[in-house]
């Protein structure tokens, strides 16, 4: 059937991304380096936002939104190189 193709063919297409996105990546030779200088920045732009942003709702997300910068820019690190 015309589905069962196209289930085929829509499944197989994104299986090297999936795999590639829930396998585990050890750091390379440099990564490290990049993940820490990474948390580091975004740790100062924390220290400002705790600073300066009253506390309330936007103050949280604006933390939480950087923490899942964070997370994203090292994931896209780990699994490119």
């Amino acid at each position: 059937m015309i589905i069962d193709e196209v289930a085929f063919f829509v499944k197989n297409r994104f299986r090297p991304t999936i795999e590639n996105n829930f396998s585990y990546h050890s750091p390379k030779e440099g990564q490290p380096e990049k993940y820490q200088s990474i948390r580091d920045m975004a740790k100062e732009l924390a220290y400002l936002i705790e600073e300066m942003v009253p506390n309330g709702r936007e103050k949280s997300l604006a933390m939480t939104n950087l923490e899942q910068s964070v997370f994203w820019a090292n994931a896209g690190i780990s699994r490119s190189e």
